[in-house]
C-alpha cells in the first residue's frame, strides 16, 4: 500500500500508545508500515515533525467534536453552557486517543493550527460572553489546562491498590475530608463540576470582582495574605 502522509500518522499513533512520547521512534513507525525508515522521510521530515502532525490531529479531533457539542446546544445558550460543552467534548474527544492528553499539551508549542483553533474558539465564546480581554487569555488557558490535566490523569493513573476496612478507618480518622470526598462523585461529574468552579471564577471576573489583580506576582500575593475586614 502506498505511503502517505495519514498512513505514517496513524502508525505514529499506534506506537505512541505503546512506547509513549519518549520512546517513539521513526524505525518503529516504518516497521508497523512494513517500510523502510528512509522512505518516510519523503513525507515527514523527521520525529519532531510526526509528533507535530500526531498533536495536531488529536486537537482537530477535539476541534470538530466541540462543533457537534455546541451544535447540539439551543440557539443563544449562555457562555457557561458554551465553554462547558467545548470542554467536555474535548475530554472525551483527546481520552479516545492512548496518549492523547500528553499530545494536546505539547500542540501549543509547535503552533498546531488544531490547538490554535481550539484556543481561538474558546476566547471568542469568552469574550462574547463578557471577559475583560486582559484576563480572557488566563480563562481560556484555565479551561483548556483543567481539561488536559484532568485526561492525562485518568489515562495514566493506576488502579488503587486494595485497602482493608482496617486499613481505610485509620485513613479516614488520619485525613476525614480527603478520603470523604475521594469518591464522592463519578469522573464526568467530577470534570464538569471542575469546568463550572472555573466558570464561576470567570462571572466574578465579567462582574468586576478583581479578587486578585492583575499585578506583579509578589503584589497579588501580598494581597492575597493580607486579612480583610
Amino acid at each position: 500500500m502506498k505511503l502517505t502522509t495519514d498512513r505514517i500518522v496513524d502508525a505514529g499513533m499506534a506506537a505512541f500508545a505503546e512506547v509513549g512520547y519518549q520512546g517513539l521512534s521513526m524505525r518503529q513507525v516504518a516497521d508497523r508500515l512494513d517500510a523502510h525508515a528512509g522512505s518516510l522521510y519523503y513525507h515527514v521530515k523527521n520525529k519532531d515533525a510526526l509528533l507535530r502532525l500526531m498533536a495536531d490531529r488529536v486537537a482537530r479531533h477535539g476541534y470538530d467534536s466541540g462543533t457537534a457539542a455546541l451544535a447540539q446546544l439551543p440557539p443563544g445558550a449562555p457562555w457557561p453552557a458554551r465553554v462547558e460543552a467545548q470542554a467536555a467534548a474535548l475530554r472525551r474527544s483527546i481520552l479516545r486517543h492512548p496518549g492523547g492528553p500528553i499530545l494536546l499539551a505539547e500542540s501549543p508549542k509547535s503552533l498546531s493550527s488544531g490547538a490554535l483553533s481550539l484556543m481561538e474558539r474558546l476566547l471568542r465564546t469568552l469574550v462574547e460572553g463578557g471577559v475583560p480581554t486582559p484576563h480572557a487569555i488566563i480563562a481560556a488557558d484555565t479551561v483548556l489546562s483543567h481539561t488536559t490535566g484532568f485526561a492525562l490523569q485518568e489515562q495514566t493513573e493506576p488502579p488503587a491498590p486494595p485497602v482493608d476496612a482496617a486499613a481505610y478507618a485509620d485513613l479516614h480518622t488520619r485525613f476525614p475530608l480527603t478520603t470523604s470526598g475521594a469518591a464522592a462523585y463519578p469522573q464526568e461529574e467530577k470534570f464538569l463540576r471542575g469546568v463550572r468552579l472555573i466558570c464561576l471564577g470567570i462571572r466574578a471576573l465579567i462582574e468586576g470582582e478583581d479578587l486578585l489583580p492583575l499585578g506583579p506576582p509578589e503584589e497579588a500575593l501580598t494581597i492575597a495574605i493580607e486579612p480583610r475586614g
